[in-house]
């Protein structure tokens, strides 16, 4: 009540509310891109439409991985299947590129009818690193702020 309050009247005199605190963003996660592709020459137009629009530098974005396939040791997978991983520094980040206007009106579009490629595209929480590989291992922290505010929405979720 008191906070209303006091919002109704710096209104009223002509102040700005303070603007809401960013989430802090510290749990990175891993975005799995996987299935067979279809036209690989639409993908690489797709990668560098991604790439262009500057949404994984504003979003503390990038990849892990090259998606060419250096070996497989067990199972078989459709002909052209591929793995890209893209790390984040949390969740609403990732979840602020996959719902960008951005991504979902111009870039997404590009591999799409036809479908360029059938893929599962899924989320997963960064394991943490195992105490024995403290000091073997750099601790890939985040060292600047990204923020998903930044970056204009639709929907709440598109599959």
């Amino acid at each position: 009540m008191m906070g209303s309050l006091i919002l109704a009247l710096a209104a009223q005199a002509g102040a700005t509310a303070p603007a809401p605190k960013a989430e802090i963003c510290d749990k990175p996660v891993l975005m799995v891109v996987a299935g067979p592709t279809h036209d690989r020459a639409r993908m690489l137009a797709y990668g560098k439409a991604i790439a262009d629009s500057g949404l994984y530098k504003q979003l503390g974005g990038y990849y892990v991985n090259v998606p060419q396939e250096l070996a497989r040791f067990e199972g078989e997978a459709p002909a052209g299947y591929t793995t890209l991983i893209v790390r984040f520094p949390c969740l609403a980040n990732a979840q602020a590129f996959w719902n960008s206007r951005v991504y979902q009106e111009t870039i997404k579009p590009l591999r799409l009818n036809p479908s360029a490629g059938d893929y599962v595209v899924s989320v997963y929480p960064e394991a943490p690193l195992r105490g024995d590989m403290l000091g073997s291992v750099g601790d890939n922290a985040y060292r600047a702020p990204f923020d998903a505010a930044a970056v204009e929405q639709v929907g709440a979720a598109h599959p």
